[in-house]
């Protein structure tokens, strides 16, 4: 049942939403209208109020503005507060507008109807809901943007909407529509051209030498994948994968080709039930004694997986609106790992849809894939740190029972928090990734091949071996320094004189100086 549009609203308080204030202060846009509503939502990152002191001070996830911010103490203001400051969360304004029902929207929207901010919410309302309210065509009002584009990461191109005096620049649609505010990290980001810089990386790479470099770096991400998920696969099983990241891009992303990914991950499904789930999914552990479930994160609802699945393909096929490609990649293998549609195999599909994004958008050069599962086996922490970012804002807004066989039952309706959420920390992580493989790895295993070409050269010249005796001499060097070792002398290379061991110490030596040993 919709609530009266006379809600109370806090007052000054020092703690709210189960979050203690760094002073005590008044709620204010999306922390007033959850607490008012008593919607059950994900918090958004940043909680926000205004205190008694001209200054503005941010702390302990709230950011606490100065008494002349203040809004007015009703659901216009706070609504006008939220979208002035705090911009657009889709995943709140969607349960509040379900809450508070047409009524006070169509009354804010007929007191104010040349308001820019009036004009949003009721755009916002019928684009969510997909209802139309009881309000005549806008007439006279200047278009103006659904989404702050200084504010929030919009879609390249915007259609009008005549009858809200709306620009559309929602980088999405109802059924998925993950938004990322811009932040100065992105935008750096965003200004480095850092496609541009790959291709400046490799152009003086000899052919040879780049094709290397490509499939090794290939194993190495195909190899740091499987390790991410504490697995370590046999070998064909890491090549079959690499070779399929290799192809990512060419393609169209599809429930079929994630179905035959999926099939390929896990290569032995005897004890593995492939295709979309028919049941609950969580991630964390389960109680000692009782074998209860102790989630950390709950995977969507097996019944939203068809519609959550349309939606993030539908946002690939459109090439993620013309997000710069590493926010839409981001925003995809992100929400993708959320809704884990599959009993397994998730994680290294969302990792492959980073590939599948960055390669169908021309990034990186073409024939070499970034090691992107290397750079997040580096930074681990740092990965699970963005993964919990929304898990742990998202598990108090879902009710859930404990089934009979350890699993979880998700009790109420969910599926738009897999839709709309945050992914501005995703973004900045996985900016740092690809900035990685560009400057620090493919430099480095460029350099890499370079010197140990030199190295066999410089072997062939004080000695006949076999291929496969120079690669094992190589990695008795690489093991002890430059060094051969009195067993190794006196095993494999016995054959060779003093003076032909120490002129191959000096090869390798010359070849790998420390900076690249």
């Amino acid at each position: 049942m919709a609530r009266s549009p006379h809600v109370p609203f806090s007052g000054p308080v020092t703690s709210l939403l189960e979050q203690a204030l760094p002073e005590r202060a008044t709620p204010a846009g999306y922390a007033a209208l959850i607490d008012a509503y008593s919607l059950r939502v994900p918090h958004p990152r940043t909680l926000f109020a205004t205190g008694g002191h001209h200054r503005i001070r941010e702390a302990s996830g709230w950011r606490i503005l100065t008494p002349r911010h203040a809004p007015a103490a009703t659901l216009e203001g706070h609504l006008t507060f939220a979208l002035r400051y705090e911009g657009v969360d889709l995943a709140v304004l969607k349960r509040l507008f379900l809450q508070a029902g047409p009524k006070p929207i169509e009354s804010l929207v007929s007191a104010s109807p040349n308001s820019k901010y009036a004009q949003r919410l009721w755009f916002l309302y019928e684009w969510l809901l997909g209802r139309t309210l009881d309000l005549p065509d806008a007439r006279t009002a200047a278009y103006v943007p659904a989404l702050d584009p200084a504010r929030q990461f919009s879609a390249a191109a915007a259609r009008n909407s005549s009858r809200h005096r709306v620009r559309i620049n929602l980088p999405g649609s109802p059924q998925f529509c993950p938004l990322v505010f811009r932040t100065p990290k992105l935008d750096n980001f965003i200004g480095l051209n850092l496609d541009v810089r790959a291709q400046a990386a490799i152009a003086a790479v000899p052919r040879d030498i780049l094709a290397r470099t490509a499939a090794l770096l290939l194993l190495k991400d195909s190899k740091s994948s499987y390790a991410i998920e504490g697995e370590r696969a046999p070998q064909d099983r890491i090549q079959r994968w690499g070779r399929a990241i290799g192809q990512a891009g060419r393609h169209p992303l599809s429930v079929e080709e994630l179905l035959r990914l999926q099939a390929m991950v896990i290569g032995d499904a005897r004890f593995v039930k492939l295709g979309l789930r028919q049941e609950g999914s969580f991630v964390g552990d389960h109680d000692r004694d009782t074998r209860a479930p102790l989630p950390d994160h709950i995977s969507a609802h097996h019944q939203d997986l068809p519609s959550l699945l349309e939606g993030l393909l539908a946002f690939d096929h459109a090439g993620g609106y013309g997000l710069d490609p590493v926010l839409a990649a981001a925003v995809s293998a992100f929400a993708f790992v959320y809704i884990h549609p599959f009993a397994d195999g998730n994680g290294r599909l969302h990792r492959y849809l980073i590939h599948h994004v960055l390669a169908s958008r021309g990034f990186h050069p073409p024939g070499i894939v970034f090691p992107i599962s290397a750079a997040i086996l580096d930074g681990l922490p740092a990965y699970r740190a963005v993964l919990e970012d929304y898990s742990r804002r998202l598990l108090p807004a879902i009710t859930w029972k404990p089934t009979m066989d350890g699993n979880v039952d998700i009790l109420n309706d969910t599926a738009d928090f897999y839709r709309f959420f945050d992914a501005t920390p995703h973004a900045e992580f996985l900016f740092d990734c690809v900035r990685r493989t560009i400057e620090v790895d493919l430099p480095r295993e460029t350099a890499f091949l370079e010197s140990y070409d030199q190295f066999r050269s410089a072997v062939a010249a004080i000695a006949d071996m076999p291929d496969r005796t120079a690669d094992l001499l190589f990695r008795l060097l690489r093991q002890n320094n430059g060094q051969l070792s009195t067993r190794a002398r006196a095993r494999e290379f016995a054959a060779l004189t003093d003076d032909e061991a120490a002129q191959v110490e000096q090869a390798y030596q010359e070849a790998f100086p420390p900076a690249l040993a």
